[in-house]
């Protein structure tokens, strides 16, 4: 897809590779494009912090760069999905945005779910006819740790966390393994999406009523030896080789977690949070 659709050109590219640690690569590469991804998820929280403050600024490449390489800042799937999009571009490899429908029920959910689809063997701007295409999710909490091959049937085990690919009626759907099976996370298809489209995503996902993100703080952080999670009242911590710990936590607790997850936050930014907390149930 056309860099010129997404605006690719406004991306401070030194900026984000300052921010996430990482040089720039001589050329598009399977091993190039699972250290950037490895270095955004480290780098960067999944949260949801800006809905619950009524303060987003949108999903906009100006917008999402600022709060991302500027601030040191994370947010949700529309943001990491933008940004890491650009950045694939500019750095030479073919790149799709697509939408997904997150649960175990592709039909009864809306597309309201960014992944990125790349293929390191392309220059940007082609078709992704050739090479590998490898499915990124770096905007979903607890998902894909390193790229995954777009296969029916791939799999793959990062952590301890088995993930996998398959095609199914509905589109691509990506599973996480579970004791008994595999859980559906998400299932995305292959129909054109444009800027216009992520923005409607976001507006639906920050603004209605009914979604979760407006009642329920969710920060997740990959570290270099555990994956936190972290609501209003849980918090769960996944280390390899160990049993998953999960508890309940009250809203102080809540706040030392997003000071543990270097998430950072102005004062008035704190404050308003810590009070938001006392709302939700």
């Amino acid at each position: 897809m056309s860099d010129d659709l997404w605006g690719t050109d406004r991306l401070d590219l030194s900026a984000y590779l300052e921010r996430i640690g990482a040089v720039e690569p001589s050329g598009p590469s399977r091993a190039a494009l699972e250290e950037i991804y490895a270095a955004h998820l480290r780098t960067f929280t999944f949260d949801n912090i800006d809905v619950l403050l009524d303060q987003h600024p949108g999903v906009d490449l100006p917008e999402v760069q600022a709060k991302f390489a500027g601030r040191g800042r994370g947010g949700y799937c529309f943001e990491h999905g933008t940004l890491l999009g650009a950045v694939l571009d500019r750095l030479g490899f073919a790149v799709e945005r697509r939408l997904a429908r997150v649960g175990p029920d592709p039909t009864a959910a809306g597309r309201t779910h960014l992944v990125v689809v790349a293929d390191p063997s392309t220059s940007s701007g082609h078709r992704l006819d050739g090479g590998e295409r490898l499915l990124l999710d770096p905007g979903f909490g607890l998902s894909l740790w390193r790229p995954i091959p777009l296969a029916d049937g791939a799999v793959d085990e990062v952590r301890g966390i088995s993930h996998r690919v398959r095609r199914s009626e509905h589109g691509w759907a990506l599973e996480r393994g579970k004791d008994d099976g595999w859980e559906l996370m998400h299932t995305h298809d292959e129909a054109l999406v444009v800027p216009s489209d992520v923005a409607l995503g976001h507006h639906y996902t920050s603004t209605h009523p009914t979604v979760h993100f407006r009642h329920r703080m969710i920060v997740t952080r990959l570290l270099e030896d555990r994956h936190v999670s972290l609501t209003n009242d849980t918090v769960t911590i996944r280390r390899e080789g160990e049993e998953t710990e999960h508890r309940e936590i009250g809203p102080d607790e809540a706040m030392a977690w997003v000071e543990e997850l270097e998430v950072p936050l102005t004062d008035d930014e704190r404050a308003r949070l810590r009070e938001r907390l006392g709302t939700l149930g």
